[in-house]
């Protein structure tokens, strides 16, 4: 079943993708396959896995790192926009896609490729989000996508593979499927697919448990200009430390834990674990400080986008013109938010108790009770007429029927 001469796929070193490699030549007639493996802090080492693509029969392993783009071009535009799907999820995973779609896309143009392949099944996120990027960033580019139309168990996925000289991967002692970036990690599967059972503690990587924290809380001030996180405890930091250094910190102080039932968007509900301490803390952080530096419209009109922005990520329309078009609104809104947020990360919490700004219209002299008030009192009377005025008009009309 040939579809294509040559495709580029994304490749994690597992049985699906490694499997991939096989199945595309064997049964589709694919005459090269060029694997790709993006680097987007998941801790994993690389090089074996890059070896593994070329025994199981790539002719190009490519390991592209992309761990400052995935920070700078993805996690800081969604922390402008406090993104949180469904008002919980910081989109730790959906977050890498578009990247990884624009990497095979750019790998494509690189080796002459006429598709690009992913190992996703039938039944997830990861397809819709990698199929509709790569369609949006080169409509004419072949995507296949093996796994989705095998029809394979896993036993026979692994029997398919032997014969080609793919081994049988240790037996994991896991029941667990993880998924890890420098963002955070999402878990899946095993006893977590019953709702009502709790996590067990050895399915947390990133954060420790509350009741093995510290007693004693620790305060961390983190510092934006215009929006985008460049300091931790006054040093300033390049994107990816800050991203690390904050993970641990907040980690370590058990902050970060999301157990949800999540609407997917193929149409299903799944129970989801996230740990993502940076992620939630900054994007809790950056609201405050909005709530410091922008006016009640402008803020409130804001968190009513920001809903959306959240979806469009989580449904894969990073490269949509609607998201394009509030990229554009929210940069103009960050202008003035600028500043430095003091955190306290304490059992399991991370609570804002702090937050200054140059750009502050916060105005004591207005906001006091003391003797500094300036706020003219008699005002308030005509304003309280003129803005209950309809109220009272109403009510005095349904009174007289």
């Amino acid at each position: 079943m040939g579809r294509a001469r040559k495709v580029v796929l994304a490749y994690s070193g597992g049985v699906d993708t490694s499997v991939c490699i096989p199945y595309l030549k064997q049964e589709w007639g694919v005459e090269e396959v060029i694997t790709l493996a993006a680097d987007l802090g998941q801790g994993d080492e690389l090089g074996p896995i890059k070896e593994k693509a070329l025994k199981s029969g790539a002719s190009v392993s490519l390991v592209v790192d992309g761990r400052e783009s995935f920070v700078k071009d993805y996690a800081f535009p969604a922390i402008k926009a406090n993104t949180l799907y469904e008002d919980r999820y910081p989109l730790s995973t959906a977050l890498a896609r578009p990247l990884i779609a624009k990497m095979l896309v750019e790998a494509a143009a690189a080796y002459g490729a006429d598709a690009v392949a992913h190992g996703c099944t039938g039944k997830g996120n990861d397809q819709v989000r990698f199929e509709v990027s790569i369609l949006a960033l080169h409509p004419e580019l072949k995507v296949l996508a093996p796994a989705r139309e095998w029809g394979m168990s896993r036993e026979e996925t692994i029997a398919y593979g032997e014969r080609f000289g793919i081994p049988t991967p240790v037996k994991k002692s896991s029941p667990y499927s993880i998924d890890r970036n420098l963002l955070g990690i999402a878990i899946e599967a095993g006893i977590l697919e019953d709702p009502w059972e709790e996590p067990p503690e050895e399915v947390f990587i990133l954060t420790k448990a509350v009741e093995d924290t510290p007693d004693e809380p620790e305060y961390i001030e983190i510092g934006f200009e215009r929006g985008i996180p460049v300091s931790l405890n006054g040093q300033t930091l390049d994107p990816v430390d800050l991203i690390s250094q904050l993970n641990d910190l907040a980690g370590k102080h058990g902050v970060g834990r999301i157990d949800m039932i999540e609407n997917r968007l193929v149409g299903i509900k799944s129970r989801e674990i996230y740990e993502t301490p940076a992620l939630l803390v900054l994007i809790h952080a950056h609201r405050d400080l909005e709530s410091l530096t922008l006016t009640a419209d402008v803020t409130q009109y804001k968190r009513s986008i920001e809903d959306t922005y959240s979806r469009l990520i989580y449904q894969g329309l990073w490269y949509s013109p609607l998201k394009t078009a509030l990229d554009a609104f929210i940069d103009q809104t960050q202008e003035r938010v600028t500043g430095s947020v003091r955190v306290k990360l304490f059992k399991g919490s991370a609570k804002i108790v702090g937050r200054k700004s140059e750009n502050s219209i916060y105005a004591t002299d207005l906001a006091t009770y003391g003797a500094e008030d300036q706020f003219d009192h008699k005002a308030a009377e005509g304003f309280i007429y003129v803005w209950g005025l309809p109220t009272r008009v109403w009510s005095e009309k349904m009174r007289g029927q």
